[in-house]
Parts: structure tokens; sequence; C-alpha cells
């Protein structure tokens, strides 16, 4: 059974998620704060981590972008007690994979928490086939060239005009599924199914502010965009 670290240093909480974690046959581990949450994710890596943003030692959410460099895809469910959306976004940005909102309902974050576990399962199954088929592909297929914009999937590095733009984990995604579809129109739904994951539950809004800072790292007049355009009452399409 999947193993699930809980950080929070509200000690009820932790034990109140403990508990109905154990009783759903998970194997638990606990930290208080971003140090010993690193120390105990070290020492054994867990299947799940589900991760408050107020830590006394230090913000979860750079406790979540240590994990994401040591761990790579280890889901990350926060517990945040900010429902605002600039929060939540910032959250994402920071390699979440979901969140729950304090006061939170049991179910409904053991809900999350298997939602998740579903996809890291489905992720790692389908993983060896997709190895299989970078092995075949050319080295080019891994580099996506439109005009002075220039899209190293392998390395998830892009740049225009020669210079490198940093962008983070969902805005890289997001990027490659339109450049990689040109001239095909996304819908707000099927980008959040490809980009997030269909059992992420995230607000269309999201793929809107996610865009807006696209356009703004790589449109030459974001508020004029000639890449990144806008399909009005459906959603978003790579210009062709």
């Amino acid at each position: 059974m999947a193993k699930i670290l809980v950080v929070d240093d509200e000690r009820p909480i932790v034990e109140a998620i403990s508990y109905n974690l154990r009783k759903e046959g998970y194997e638990v581990m606990t930290a208080a704060d971003a140090q010993e949450c690193v120390a105990v994710a070290r020492r054994q890596p867990p299947d799940l981590v589900v991760l408050d943003i107020m830590l006394p030692s230090g913000s979860g959410l750079d406790v979540c972008r240590q994990l994401r460099l040591e761990h790579g895809n280890i889901p990350v469910l926060l517990l945040t007690a900010r429902a605002e959306e600039d929060d939540r976004i910032r959250g994402f940005d920071s390699g979440a994979d979901d969140y729950v909102v304090k006061p939170f309902s049991m179910r409904e974050l053991l809900a999350r928490v298997r939602a998740l576990l579903r996809r890291r399962t489905v992720i790692a199954t389908l993983q060896p086939a997709s190895e299989a088929i970078q092995r075949i592909q050319r080295p080019d297929d891994k580099v996506v060239t439109i005009g002075d914009l220039v899209i190293d999937r392998s390395r998830r590095e892009i740049t225009v005009s020669g210079r490198k733009v940093d962008l983070s984990r969902k805005e890289f995604d997001l990027l490659v599924t339109l450049a990689s579809n040109r001239g095909q129109v996304f819908d707000r739904q099927t980008l959040l199914n490809r980009v997030w994951g269909e059992d992420c539950y995230v607000e269309d809004r999201t793929v809107d502010v996610h865009i807006r800072w696209l356009r703004e790292k790589i449109e030459t007049v974001p508020s004029r965009p000639e890449r990144l355009l806008t399909v009005r009452g459906i959603g978003y399409k790579f210009a062709q």
C-alpha cells in the first residue's frame, strides 16, 4: 500500500489525517516542519505528500520545490487556509498537483489522495512504453522550432531570439501542448486535462492566468499576441 507523508505543525490535524489514511490502509509518516519533512522524505521517499503551506521553519511552497528537485514526480497535495486564486496559482507553480482549503472535509481529502495515487500509478504503467517510443524517435523530434521560438522538450528549455526564457513546469507543458498542435483549437477543459491531469481539481480560470503569463514571456507585445491566440467562446490555439 502507498506510503504517505503528512506535514503540518498543528498536531490535531496531523493526527486526524493520519488516522483516516491508516483506516484506508495507507502507511503514514509525519513531520511538523519544513526541515523535518525534507529529512523524512530523504530517508524514506513517500508515494505522496500532504503538505501544509504555512510551516514554522519555512514555506511549504519552498518545500514543494525541494521535493520536486530531489524526488521528481511525487504527488504533492497542499493544505492551505487561503482560497484566493493567486495563492492557488503560486502553489501549482511550485510543483503542487492539487490542494484543499482549510477547514476541509476528510472525505474530500481522501478522495483527492486516491485520485493523485491513481494518476501516479497510470503514469508509472505507461512510462516503459513512453521510454521505448522516445528511443526510436529522431533526436530533432525533441526540438520544436517556430520562427525565433525554440522549444527543447528533452531539456525542458525554451529560447526566444536566442534568449533563454524561464518557465514554470505548467507553463512549459501548456506551451508544448499548444505549439505541438499548431492551429488546433483547445478548449480550457481539454488543456486542464492534458496539462494538469483529469483527476486534478483546478478551475478553468487557471488556464487563462497561465496563458497571460506565457504571453508576457514569449510575445513581442503581450496585449497583441501573435503566437498564443484566443478563440472567443472556445479557448486557445497556437498560430499556424
